[in-house]
């Protein structure tokens, strides 16, 4: 698969192009699994599970908010397109994004948005190292709590302001 990821002067710095290892096709050799007009898969290296996936924009972004309709769209098309495939093979896939601007590039930790699927089975590796743990941190929250959490992080009531939809109709 020949993958054709953001050049300079397509609205990209020359220096994140430079710096960004997702942003560098050759860095990602042996590794394509599919691509779509805006989108690359690859096999995640390193990985956490065996099947770990990323699907990313070819465009170099670094929050959902600044996807186009059509960017963001194909987005979660490729993800699902991928997902199923995993449950081919695998009881289960988590599914998720991390945007944290507050750590610093590090090899595991990069500035370009991508998703990451991650084949799941009972009890296996992860869960066994980390997710038995989650019993103890969630937290059940009473209506106060989910009130006040609510107004706190949105000043508002996120399922009836109109202010939300700006985000997803760019």
């Amino acid at each position: 698969m020949k993958a054709k990821l953001m050049k300079k002067g397509a609205g990209l710095e020359d220096s994140m192009s430079e710096r960004c290892v997702f942003c560098d096709v050759n860095s990602m050799n042996g590794r394509i699994l599919d691509e779509s007009k805006n989108t690359i898969t690859i096999l995640s290296n390193p990985c956490l599970v065996k099947g770990h996936v990323l699907v990313m924009p070819k465009r170099h972004v670094e929050k959902l908010s600044e996807f186009n309709k059509e960017e963001r769209v194909e987005l979660i098309e490729q993800v699902t397109k991928i997902q199923e495939k995993l449950l081919e093979k695998f009881k289960g896939c988590d599914v998720r994004q991390n945007y944290r601007p507050f750590q610093k590039e590090d090899g595991l930790k990069i500035d370009h948005l991508h998703i990451h699927l991650q084949p799941r089975e009972l009890f296996d590796e992860l869960y066994e190292k980390c997710q038995v743990h989650e019993k103890k941190i969630f937290k059940k929250l009473n209506k106060e709590e989910l009130d006040d959490l609510t107004k706190e992080v949105f000043q508002t009531n996120p399922m009836t302001d109109d202010s939300m939809k700006e985000i997803f109709e760019k």
